[in-house]
């Protein structure tokens, strides 16, 4: 990474009032040792047929098979409850304290981990959900908990005992819960997501870092495309070339930065300290 480059943006886009957002998707995570689950690990069967991630995750599968839906979502919260916040998600909360009201932080990711780090949640806009949460599927009222005492992360492929099954009911309507994380088959929207304010956040963004992810959904694409054409900056902090990368580097004076973000944000918070622009 050149410093005197990252420096010399950084006083640029944030000295005032600039506003800084970061993006994150999966990638940062990974550093933490969860996996995307679109891979192998995300695999799982449902009597004798094996379904991908992509079939799993959607509000269709829900409506057929809930138990074993939540058996899977069971299993990824097991992996996410064992996983520690890495060096980038703790420099990301650092960024925040520093910077206070001029930091928004956009997850892709459902895991918790930036909250586990110390970022706020009224400064962390959740695009995709959070596992550690969920709601009525009926939608007898429209509220977001956190799931109910006494449910965990169980083993691959353990099946819910008629406990967990009763603590998964609605205390309201009686109808399944269900996690709180937007599935293949929905659509973003404010209530739930805070779709709307996260391109609001853009349109009011300086310098946009995107950390980990690839590109493969709308609305971080939609961010990215806000800032770019306010004419923001953009840097892409990623292990591989993506269309973030490309636009970053066609953005003013921005730039593609090829290696891990819990190297490479923990110089950036120093950058930041030693510019005193907090």
């Amino acid at each position: 990474m050149d410093q005197k480059w990252i420096g010399d943006i950084l006083a640029r886009t944030l000295g005032g009032d600039g506003k800084l957002t970061v993006l994150t998707g999966a990638g940062i995570s990974s550093e933490s040792g969860i996996p995307t689950f679109r891979g192998p690990e995300g695999y799982w069967t449902v009597g004798s047929k094996v379904y991908q991630p992509q079939q799993m995750a959607t509000w269709e599968m829900f409506k057929r098979h809930p138990r074993q839906v939540w058996q899977w979502y069971l299993y990824r919260l097991g992996v996410c409850q064992a996983a520690e916040p890495n060096p980038g998600h703790v420099a990301l909360a650092t960024m925040e304290s520093l910077l206070g009201s001029r930091f928004a932080l956009i997850t892709q990711n459902v895991d918790n981990l930036h909250l586990r780090a110390g970022n706020s949640l009224r400064r962390t806009y959740q695009i995709h959900g959070n596992i550690f949460f969920a709601r009525c599927s009926a939608e007898c009222r429209q509220a977001v908990q956190p799931l109910p005492e006494g449910i965990t992360g169980k083993a691959k492929n353990h099946k819910l005992t008629s406990t967990e099954e009763e603590l998964l009911s609605c205390p309201l309507c009686g109808h399944w819960l269900r996690p709180h994380v937007l599935w293949f088959d929905e659509t973003y929207n404010e209530h739930y997501y805070r779709a709307a304010s996260a391109l609001e956040v853009a349109r009011r963004t300086s310098l946009l870092m995107v950390v980990g992810t690839s590109g493969a959904t709308n609305l971080p694409l939609q961010v990215a495309a806000q800032v770019y054409a306010a004419s923001g900056t953009i840097i892409d902090i990623n292990l591989e070339p993506n269309p973030f990368s490309r636009l970053a580097e066609q953005s003013r004076g921005g730039g593609f930065i090829q290696q891990p973000a819990a190297s490479i944000l923990p110089r950036i918070v120093d950058i930041i300290k030693s510019l005193d622009i907090g």
